[in-house]
């Protein structure tokens, strides 16, 4: 059974998203002020946290922050109608993805769905899954297990950046354009939205936490005008 946070501080929009959850079955917690969710956050372990960005005593972007530092639970920012800055700012503070206010309740479930079944074939959930560790250079990816080494090292990385290194090492040299990364790694919908800074923002991201400098990077690479690619650069080129 899926088990989903929501935190969101107008009690009717939680109450119908709980409701219609539960009637897929999942189990629901929430929360109404920032506070409280990063206290469930630390006491259980969510298949999705649905997060609002205006709360009480914390907000958003500040529990989302919060809880990256003990886990790395897929979290999908819900953002006021226009808000862009809210989105990337949701994305720079480690959110999976995120869902723009007014939503369309069956958006939300299709995007649950979404993680959840990639998760469940990422950790063999869904099916034989061949244990496979992969390793480039001083980068080591353990696609079972969802772990990212660079030497004795270990990375923590979000979901989504998990799923873009993943595809990035399983296919070096391949460059990918914005658009196919949002269509392969976020979704159909994603790629229809056409928002392509959120590549952007999650490749920046997973630069800062596996290269040695991420202005020269040694991994992930951009090939100006197209996209990026997977490439190991001997030390000290």
């Amino acid at each position: 059974m899926a088990k989903i946070l929501v935190v969101d501080d107008e009690k009717l929009i939680v109450k119908g998203i709980r409701f219609s959850l539960e009637q897929d079955g999942m189990e629901v917690d929430c929360a109404y002020d920032g506070e409280e969710a990063i206290h469930l956050a630390k006491q259980n372990e969510y298949d999705v946290v649905l997060l609002d960005v205006m709360l009480p005593k914390f907000d958003g972007f500040e529990v989302c922050q919060a809880i990256r530092e003990f886990s790395e639970m897929p979290i999908i920012m819900l953002t006021a109608k226009g808000g862009d800055m809210d989105k990337i700012l949701g994305l720079e503070y480690g959110a999976d993805d995120y869902i723009t206010k007014p939503f369309n309740i069956l958006e939300v479930k299709a995007r649950i769905k979404a993680i959840m079944r990639r998760n469940a074939r990422k950790s063999g959930k869904g099916g034989k899954q061949e244990n496979r560790m992969i390793t480039a250079g001083d980068l080591k990816l353990d696609q079972e297990g969802r772990r990212v080494f660079i030497g004795e090292r270990e990375i923590n990385l979000t979901a989504k950046e998990f799923d873009l290194l993943d595809l990035f090492v399983s296919n070096p040299n391949k460059v990918y354009s914005r658009e196919m990364l949002l269509s392969l790694v976020w979704g159909n919908k994603a790629s229809e939205s056409g928002d392509v800074r959120t590549v952007d923002v999650h490749v920046r991201r997973l630069r800062e936490k596996i290269e040695p400098s991420p202005s020269e990077p040694r991994y992930v690479h951009t090939k100006w005008g197209v996209g990026y690619y997977f490439r190991i650069l001997e030390q000290g080129k």
